[in-house]
Protein backbone atom coordinates (compact mmCIF):
# COMPACT_ATOMS: atom_id res chain seq x y z
CA UNK A 1 0.00 0.00 0.00
CA UNK A 2 1.24 3.51 -1.16
CA UNK A 3 2.73 5.76 2.06
CA UNK A 4 -0.32 8.62 1.54
CA UNK A 5 2.25 11.42 3.09
CA UNK A 6 4.84 10.61 0.61
CA UNK A 7 2.47 10.39 -2.14
CA UNK A 8 1.24 13.60 -1.54
CA UNK A 9 4.32 15.28 -0.92
CA UNK A 10 5.86 13.82 -4.81
CA UNK A 11 1.79 14.34 -6.45
CA UNK A 12 0.25 16.96 -5.06
CA UNK A 13 2.31 20.32 -6.51
CA UNK A 14 1.21 19.33 -9.57
CA UNK A 15 -2.40 19.38 -9.09
CA UNK A 16 -2.70 23.07 -10.66
CA UNK A 17 -0.94 22.20 -13.64
CA UNK A 18 -2.49 19.18 -14.58
CA UNK A 19 -5.67 20.65 -14.45
CA UNK A 20 -4.87 23.09 -17.07
CA UNK A 21 -3.73 20.70 -18.75
CA UNK A 22 -6.61 18.52 -19.13
CA UNK A 23 -9.13 21.89 -19.28
CA UNK A 24 -7.04 22.95 -22.56
CA UNK A 25 -7.25 19.16 -24.06
CA UNK A 26 -10.87 18.47 -23.04
CA UNK A 27 -12.74 22.39 -23.13
CA UNK A 28 -14.91 21.40 -19.78
CA UNK A 29 -13.53 22.46 -16.57
CA UNK A 30 -15.96 20.24 -14.99
CA UNK A 31 -14.80 17.29 -16.96
CA UNK A 32 -11.24 18.40 -16.65
CA UNK A 33 -11.11 18.27 -12.59
CA UNK A 34 -13.30 14.49 -13.03
CA UNK A 35 -9.97 13.07 -14.78
CA UNK A 36 -7.40 14.97 -12.46
CA UNK A 37 -9.41 13.23 -9.76
CA UNK A 38 -9.13 10.14 -11.56
CA UNK A 39 -5.66 11.00 -12.47
CA UNK A 40 -4.32 10.70 -8.73
CA UNK A 41 -6.76 7.50 -7.85
CA UNK A 42 -4.43 5.55 -10.86
CA UNK A 43 -1.17 6.91 -9.71
CA UNK A 44 -1.89 6.53 -6.04
CA UNK A 45 -2.97 2.73 -6.88
CA UNK A 46 0.24 2.67 -9.34
CA UNK A 47 2.65 4.63 -7.10
CA UNK A 48 4.18 1.35 -5.24
CA UNK A 49 5.60 0.35 -8.66
CA UNK A 50 6.87 3.80 -9.89
CA UNK A 51 10.66 3.34 -10.01
CA UNK A 52 11.77 6.45 -11.39
CA UNK A 53 12.27 6.31 -14.79
CA UNK A 54 10.92 8.94 -15.67
CA UNK A 55 10.17 12.39 -12.95
CA UNK A 56 7.02 12.12 -11.24
CA UNK A 57 5.43 14.95 -13.32
CA UNK A 58 5.99 13.27 -16.81
CA UNK A 59 4.67 10.10 -14.98
CA UNK A 60 1.42 12.18 -13.88
CA UNK A 61 1.24 13.78 -17.28
CA UNK A 62 1.53 10.41 -19.01
CA UNK A 63 -1.74 9.34 -17.13
CA UNK A 64 -3.49 12.24 -17.62
CA UNK A 65 -2.93 12.80 -21.51
CA UNK A 66 -3.92 9.10 -21.58
CA UNK A 67 -7.01 9.74 -19.72
CA UNK A 68 -8.29 12.65 -22.03
CA UNK A 69 -7.23 11.10 -25.27
CA UNK A 70 -9.51 8.06 -23.76
CA UNK A 71 -12.00 10.78 -22.64
CA UNK A 72 -11.86 12.57 -26.54
CA UNK A 73 -12.94 9.14 -28.56
CA UNK A 74 -16.33 10.20 -27.40
CA UNK A 75 -17.81 11.76 -30.24
CA UNK A 76 -18.60 15.47 -30.35
CA UNK A 77 -16.65 18.71 -28.91
CA UNK A 78 -16.68 21.44 -26.42
CA UNK A 79 -17.87 24.77 -28.67
CA UNK A 80 -18.76 27.99 -28.50
CA UNK A 81 -21.54 29.62 -30.49
CA UNK A 82 -19.17 31.64 -32.91
CA UNK A 83 -17.53 28.63 -33.95
CA UNK A 84 -21.01 27.00 -35.16
CA UNK A 85 -22.90 29.52 -36.90
CA UNK A 86 -22.49 33.02 -38.26
CA UNK A 87 -23.67 35.87 -36.78
CA UNK A 88 -26.92 37.16 -36.15
CA UNK A 89 -27.28 40.42 -38.54
CA UNK A 90 -30.63 42.13 -36.44
CA UNK A 91 -30.13 43.12 -33.36
CA UNK A 92 -34.05 43.29 -32.27
CA UNK A 93 -33.91 39.28 -33.32
CA UNK A 94 -34.51 36.79 -30.58
CA UNK A 95 -31.56 34.72 -29.39
CA UNK A 96 -32.20 30.88 -30.17
CA UNK A 97 -31.26 28.40 -27.87
CA UNK A 98 -29.35 25.23 -29.68
CA UNK A 99 -30.03 22.00 -29.64
CA UNK A 100 -29.57 19.52 -26.80
CA UNK A 101 -26.36 18.11 -29.41
CA UNK A 102 -24.19 20.71 -28.60
CA UNK A 103 -21.04 20.39 -25.74
CA UNK A 104 -20.14 24.11 -24.95
CA UNK A 105 -17.16 25.21 -24.05
CA UNK A 106 -16.87 26.26 -20.03
CA UNK A 107 -14.37 28.60 -18.52
CA UNK A 108 -12.08 27.82 -15.90
CA UNK A 109 -11.25 29.64 -12.61
CA UNK A 110 -7.84 31.12 -13.06
CA UNK A 111 -7.71 30.71 -9.14
CA UNK A 112 -7.52 26.80 -9.32
CA UNK A 113 -4.99 26.99 -12.29
CA UNK A 114 -2.60 29.48 -11.65
CA UNK A 115 1.00 28.21 -10.66
CA UNK A 116 1.86 28.47 -6.94
CA UNK A 117 5.57 30.82 -8.52
CA UNK A 118 6.69 33.59 -7.11
CA UNK A 119 7.54 34.67 -10.81
CA UNK A 120 5.56 37.17 -12.61
CA UNK A 121 6.20 35.85 -16.12
CA UNK A 122 5.68 31.95 -14.99
CA UNK A 123 2.26 32.82 -13.90
CA UNK A 124 1.93 34.99 -17.15
CA UNK A 125 3.23 32.33 -19.51
CA UNK A 126 0.59 29.86 -17.91
CA UNK A 127 -2.36 32.18 -18.17
CA UNK A 128 -1.63 33.11 -21.86
CA UNK A 129 -1.88 29.29 -22.45
CA UNK A 130 -5.43 29.25 -21.73
CA UNK A 131 -6.87 32.26 -22.95
CA UNK A 132 -10.64 31.25 -24.79
CA UNK A 133 -9.52 31.76 -28.21
CA UNK A 134 -6.87 28.82 -27.70
CA UNK A 135 -8.73 26.98 -26.41
CA UNK A 136 -11.61 27.12 -28.49
CA UNK A 137 -9.10 26.54 -31.47
CA UNK A 138 -7.57 23.97 -29.73
CA UNK A 139 -11.05 21.61 -29.57
CA UNK A 140 -10.70 21.54 -33.38
CA UNK A 141 -7.69 19.42 -33.68
CA UNK A 142 -8.19 15.70 -33.10
CA UNK A 143 -7.40 14.45 -29.63
CA UNK A 144 -3.48 13.30 -30.55
CA UNK A 145 -2.70 16.87 -32.29
CA UNK A 146 -4.00 18.76 -29.54
CA UNK A 147 -2.30 16.77 -26.64
CA UNK A 148 1.11 17.03 -28.79
CA UNK A 149 0.48 20.63 -29.12
CA UNK A 150 -0.15 21.17 -25.76
CA UNK A 151 2.35 19.56 -24.22
CA UNK A 152 5.09 21.40 -26.83
CA UNK A 153 4.23 24.78 -27.89
CA UNK A 154 2.26 25.68 -24.56
CA UNK A 155 4.28 23.51 -22.02
CA UNK A 156 7.12 23.51 -23.58
CA UNK A 157 7.72 19.77 -22.77
CA UNK A 158 11.06 18.50 -25.28
CA UNK A 159 9.90 16.21 -27.96
CA UNK A 160 11.71 12.93 -26.44
CA UNK A 161 9.79 13.54 -23.57
CA UNK A 162 6.57 13.78 -25.25
CA UNK A 163 7.47 10.78 -26.68
CA UNK A 164 7.60 9.02 -23.07
CA UNK A 165 4.50 10.75 -22.01
CA UNK A 166 2.26 9.54 -25.33
CA UNK A 167 3.89 5.93 -25.66
CA UNK A 168 5.44 7.04 -28.96
CA UNK A 169 8.39 7.80 -31.14
CA UNK A 170 9.94 11.36 -31.03
CA UNK A 171 9.92 11.39 -35.18
CA UNK A 172 5.90 10.82 -34.66
CA UNK A 173 5.79 13.89 -32.01
CA UNK A 174 7.76 16.18 -34.42
CA UNK A 175 5.55 15.00 -37.33
CA UNK A 176 2.24 15.48 -35.31
CA UNK A 177 2.74 18.92 -34.21
CA UNK A 178 3.99 20.21 -37.82
CA UNK A 179 0.61 18.95 -38.70
CA UNK A 180 -1.45 20.36 -35.22
CA UNK A 181 0.66 23.75 -35.83
CA UNK A 182 -0.75 23.51 -39.88
CA UNK A 183 -4.40 23.65 -38.45
CA UNK A 184 -4.49 25.60 -35.96
CA UNK A 185 -3.05 28.52 -38.11
CA UNK A 186 -6.09 27.71 -40.24
CA UNK A 187 -8.21 27.71 -37.86
CA UNK A 188 -6.47 31.19 -36.27
CA UNK A 189 -9.16 33.33 -34.41
CA UNK A 190 -8.70 36.97 -34.48
CA UNK A 191 -8.92 37.19 -30.79
CA UNK A 192 -5.81 35.65 -30.57
CA UNK A 193 -3.99 38.60 -32.33
CA UNK A 194 -5.46 41.02 -29.83
CA UNK A 195 -2.67 43.06 -27.38
CA UNK A 196 -3.91 43.09 -23.99
CA UNK A 197 -3.31 45.98 -21.82
CA UNK A 198 -1.85 45.63 -18.21
CA UNK A 199 -3.42 44.15 -15.40
CA UNK A 200 -4.84 47.43 -13.98
CA UNK A 201 -6.00 48.61 -16.93
CA UNK A 202 -8.11 45.71 -17.47
CA UNK A 203 -9.42 45.40 -14.02
CA UNK A 204 -10.37 49.10 -14.79
CA UNK A 205 -12.18 47.77 -17.45
CA UNK A 206 -13.82 45.10 -15.65
CA UNK A 207 -15.25 47.59 -13.08
CA UNK A 208 -16.49 49.88 -15.40
CA UNK A 209 -18.19 46.65 -17.35
CA UNK A 210 -19.70 45.62 -14.29
CA UNK A 211 -21.14 49.16 -13.33
CA UNK A 212 -22.97 49.83 -16.59
CA UNK A 213 -24.31 46.37 -16.36
CA UNK A 214 -25.88 46.72 -12.41
CA UNK A 215 -27.25 49.85 -13.48
CA UNK A 216 -28.67 49.10 -16.78
CA UNK A 217 -26.48 52.24 -18.65
CA UNK A 218 -26.27 50.96 -22.00
CA UNK A 219 -24.34 54.30 -23.02
CA UNK A 220 -21.84 53.66 -20.38
CA UNK A 221 -21.72 49.93 -22.41
CA UNK A 222 -21.49 51.60 -25.54
CA UNK A 223 -18.27 53.79 -24.53
CA UNK A 224 -16.49 50.26 -23.14
CA UNK A 225 -16.78 48.59 -25.88
CA UNK A 226 -14.98 48.28 -29.35
CA UNK A 227 -16.47 48.92 -32.94
CA UNK A 228 -15.42 45.23 -33.51
CA UNK A 229 -17.38 43.88 -30.29
CA UNK A 230 -19.00 40.58 -29.76
CA UNK A 231 -20.77 39.38 -27.68
CA UNK A 232 -21.99 35.53 -27.53
CA UNK A 233 -23.73 33.69 -24.25
CA UNK A 234 -24.44 29.75 -24.14
CA UNK A 235 -26.47 27.77 -24.54
CA UNK A 236 -27.73 30.43 -26.78
CA UNK A 237 -26.50 29.92 -30.25
CA UNK A 238 -27.40 33.37 -31.60
CA UNK A 239 -24.65 35.65 -31.61
CA UNK A 240 -24.11 39.24 -32.34
CA UNK A 241 -20.63 41.38 -33.78
CA UNK A 242 -20.34 44.91 -34.49
CA UNK A 243 -20.53 47.39 -31.55
CA UNK A 244 -24.20 49.08 -32.42
CA UNK A 245 -25.39 45.38 -33.26
CA UNK A 246 -24.12 44.27 -28.87
CA UNK A 247 -25.35 47.13 -27.72
CA UNK A 248 -29.00 47.25 -29.43
CA UNK A 249 -29.20 43.30 -28.18
CA UNK A 250 -27.91 44.17 -24.66
CA UNK A 251 -30.60 47.39 -23.97
CA UNK A 252 -33.45 46.35 -25.67
CA UNK A 253 -32.90 41.91 -24.56
CA UNK A 254 -31.44 41.72 -21.69
CA UNK A 255 -30.00 44.61 -19.15
CA UNK A 256 -33.96 45.23 -17.72
CA UNK A 257 -34.22 48.06 -15.30
CA UNK A 258 -31.21 49.23 -12.84
CA UNK A 259 -30.44 46.35 -10.58
CA UNK A 260 -31.95 43.51 -12.52
CA UNK A 261 -28.44 42.34 -12.27
CA UNK A 262 -25.58 42.01 -9.81
CA UNK A 263 -21.98 41.40 -10.94
CA UNK A 264 -18.79 40.34 -8.71
CA UNK A 265 -15.44 40.44 -10.19
CA UNK A 266 -13.29 37.38 -10.88
CA UNK A 267 -10.98 35.88 -13.34
CA UNK A 268 -11.28 33.17 -15.65
CA UNK A 269 -8.46 31.76 -18.51
CA UNK A 270 -6.15 34.58 -17.82
CA UNK A 271 -8.80 37.08 -18.47
CA UNK A 272 -11.01 39.47 -16.03
CA UNK A 273 -14.64 38.42 -15.83
CA UNK A 274 -17.99 38.41 -13.68
CA UNK A 275 -19.46 35.87 -11.61
CA UNK A 276 -23.49 36.92 -12.42
CA UNK A 277 -27.08 37.03 -11.08
CA UNK A 278 -30.58 37.61 -12.24
CA UNK A 279 -32.97 38.95 -9.54
CA UNK A 280 -35.95 36.87 -9.10
CA UNK A 281 -39.38 37.84 -8.74
CA UNK A 282 -39.12 38.10 -4.72
CA UNK A 283 -35.81 40.14 -5.19
CA UNK A 284 -33.59 38.00 -4.51
CA UNK A 285 -30.67 37.45 -6.38
CA UNK A 286 -29.87 33.74 -8.30
CA UNK A 287 -27.08 32.98 -10.01
CA UNK A 288 -26.60 32.84 -13.15
CA UNK A 289 -22.84 32.45 -15.01
CA UNK A 290 -19.85 33.35 -15.21
CA UNK A 291 -18.74 36.25 -18.20
CA UNK A 292 -15.19 36.55 -19.25
CA UNK A 293 -14.21 40.21 -21.31
CA UNK A 294 -11.36 40.07 -24.11
CA UNK A 295 -10.28 43.26 -23.19
CA UNK A 296 -7.40 45.61 -25.75
CA UNK A 297 -6.06 48.74 -24.86
CA UNK A 298 -8.91 50.39 -26.87
CA UNK A 299 -11.81 48.38 -24.46
CA UNK A 300 -13.96 45.39 -24.53
CA UNK A 301 -13.69 43.16 -27.74
CA UNK A 302 -15.50 40.34 -26.63
CA UNK A 303 -17.98 38.91 -24.05
CA UNK A 304 -18.17 35.77 -23.70
CA UNK A 305 -21.17 34.85 -21.37
CA UNK A 306 -21.60 30.91 -20.06
CA UNK A 307 -25.35 30.76 -18.88
CA UNK A 308 -24.27 27.44 -16.21
CA UNK A 309 -25.95 28.57 -12.77
CA UNK A 310 -23.36 26.05 -11.81
CA UNK A 311 -20.40 27.84 -12.73
CA UNK A 312 -20.97 30.46 -10.34
CA UNK A 313 -20.36 28.26 -6.76
CA UNK A 314 -17.37 26.72 -8.89
CA UNK A 315 -15.79 29.97 -9.20
CA UNK A 316 -16.19 30.28 -4.87
CA UNK A 317 -19.24 32.22 -4.67
CA UNK A 318 -21.66 29.84 -3.22
CA UNK A 319 -23.81 32.95 -1.97
CA UNK A 320 -25.94 34.85 -3.55
CA UNK A 321 -24.53 39.16 -3.22
CA UNK A 322 -27.07 41.03 -1.32
CA UNK A 323 -30.39 42.99 -2.66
Amino acid sequence: MPDNATFAADAEPFRPELLAHCYRLLGSFQDAEDLVQETYLRAWRSYGRFEGRSSVRTWLYRIATNACLTELARPGRRVLPSGLYEPEPDPTAVPEAAGGDVSWLQPVPDALVTPDSADPAAIVTARAGLRLALVASLQYLPPRQRAVLVLRDVLAVPAAEVAVILGTSTVSVKSTLQRARARLQELALADGQITEPAAPRARALLDRYIAAFENADAAALERLLTADAAIEATPLRTWFAGRRSCVRFLRDQLLGRPGNWRMLATSANGQPAAAAWTRDEHGGYQPHGICVLTVSGAGVHRLTSFGEPGLVAAFGFPRAPRP
